[in-house]
C-alpha cells in the first residue's frame, strides 16, 4: 500500500490536501450558501481559498530568496567562521566533528534552502491540483450525507463531522501557535540586532505547520546565519537557545494546553506521520501527515471494533481525561 501511495503521489497527495481543505473550507461555504446560490458560493470560498495559498506562498517564497541573496553574499564569512571552528575542534582532538567542518560548503546551507522553497512551491502546485477536487467536493458535500443517511451509515456521516471539526480547530490552533511563534522568533532576533530578523518570523511561521521538521530548521538556520554575522560568540548561543525556548513555550506547552484532548495524539505518532508522509509525498506529505493521522484516528473512534485502537493511538491528555471520569 505504502508503495501504491509513493507511486501515485502525484494524484493521492492532491486528493488528500483537496479533503483537508474541504473539511477546514466547508463552515464558509456552509454560511455563503444561506445567502447565494450554492455555486456562487463555492466560487466565493474557491477564492478565498486560492488567496489565503497565494499570500503563504508569496512571504515564504519572499523571505527564502531574502534569506538566500543574504547566504550567498556572506559566503566568504561563513566558510571563514566554519574553518576557523574546523581549527579549534582538532586542536581538542574532536576529529570527527572537525572533518565534517573541513568538508563544509556554503552551498550546502544555499542549496538547503532552495530544497525547502522547492518543497514549499511543491506544495503550493498541489494545492492548485488540489482546488479542482475541491470544487467538486464542496458541490457534493450534502449530497454524500444524504446518500450515506439512505444507506444507513450515519456513523460515517458523524466521523466525517467530527473529522472536519478537528481539522478546522487544528488549523484554527496551528495557525495561531505559527503566529506566536513568527512573533517570538522575529522579536529575539531583532532584540539581537541578527539581519533578516522579518525574514526569520516569516519563515518560522511558515515552517511551523510542519511539526518537529519546520520548527528544526526555523532555529537552526538563524542560527548558521548568525555565526556568519557575529562569529562564535555569545550572540548565536543566545540565538539558539532563545529560539529553543520559543519553540518549547509554544510547541510543547502552549499549544497542547490550548488543544486539549479533542486533538490529543501520541507525539511518537505525531513524529512517525510526519516522518512518513514526508518519505512518501515530500514537504506537502510531511505537512498532511498529521491531518490523515486525525482522521484515522476519529474515524477509529466512531467505529466500536476500532476504538480500543483509538485510545492506543491518542495522548496523555486523552488518557488523563479518560481517567478523570
Amino acid at each position: 500500500m505504502l508503495a501504491a501511495l509513493y507511486l501515485g503521489r502525484s494524484l493521492f497527495a492532491p486528493v488528500a490536501i483537496a479533503l483537508f481543505i474541504v473539511a477546514v473550507a466547508w463552515p464558509l461555504q456552509r454560511t455563503l450558501q444561506r445567502r447565494m446560490p450554492r455555486v456562487l458560493a463555492m466560487v466565493a470560498t474557491l477564492i478565498a481559498t486560492a488567496a489565503v495559498v497565494a499570500a503563504m506562498a508569496s512571504v515564504v517564497l519572499w523571505g527564502l530568496s531574502r534569506a538566500t541573496q543574504w547566504a550567498i553574499a556572506n559566503a566568504a564569512s561563513f566558510q571563514a567562521y566554519y574553518q576557523r571552528m574546523d581549527a579549534w575542534l582538532e586542536g581538542h582532538g574532536l576529529y570527527l566533528a572537525s572533518e565534517f567542518i573541513h568538508n563544509f560548503d556554503p552551498r550546502w546551507l544555499i542549496g538547503v534552502m532552495q530544497m525547502v522553497g522547492v518543497g514549499l512551491q511543491q506544495i503550493a502546485s498541489f494545492v492548485v491540483i488540489a482546488l479542482v477536487f475541491v470544487v467538486l467536493g464542496l458541490l457534493e458535500v450534502d449530497a454524500m450525507r444524504v446518500k450515506l443517511v439512505q444507506a444507513g451509515r450515519a456513523d460515517i456521516v458523524d466521523a466525517c463531522r467530527a473529522t472536519a471539526s478537528k481539522f478546522q480547530r487544528y488549523m484554527v490552533i496551528r495557525s495561531a501557535m505559527s503566529a506566536a511563534t513568527g512573533l517570538g522568533v522575529w522579536a529575539l532576533s531583532y532584540a539581537l540586532g541578527v539581519d533578516l530578523a522579518v525574514e526569520w518570523g516569516v519563515i518560522a511561521f511558515a515552517l511551523n505547520f510542519i511539526p518537529f521538521l519546520g520548527p528544526l530548521f526555523a532555529t537552526v538556520l538563524p542560527t548558521l546565519f548568525a555565526i556568519a554575522q557575529f562569529g562564535f560568540g555569545m550572540v548565536p548561543l543566545v540565538i539558539f537557545a532563545g529560539l529553543n525556548v520559543v519553540q518549547f513555550l509554544i510547541g510543547s506547552y502552549l499549544e497542547p494546553r490550548i488543544a486539549g484532548h479533542r486533538l490529543s495524539v501520541s507525539p511518537f505518532l505525531v513524529l512517525f506521520a510526519v516522518f512518513l508522509g514526508s518519505m512518501l509525498w515530500g514537504i506537502a506529505g510531511a505537512f498532511i501527515g498529521v491531518p490523515v493521522l486525525i482522521a484515522l484516528i476519529t474515524f477509529a473512534e466512531h467505529h466500536p471494533a476500532m476504538r480500543s485502537w483509538a485510545v492506543l493511538l491518542a495522548g496523555d491528555e486523552a488518557v488523563e481525561k479518560t481517567q478523570a471520569e
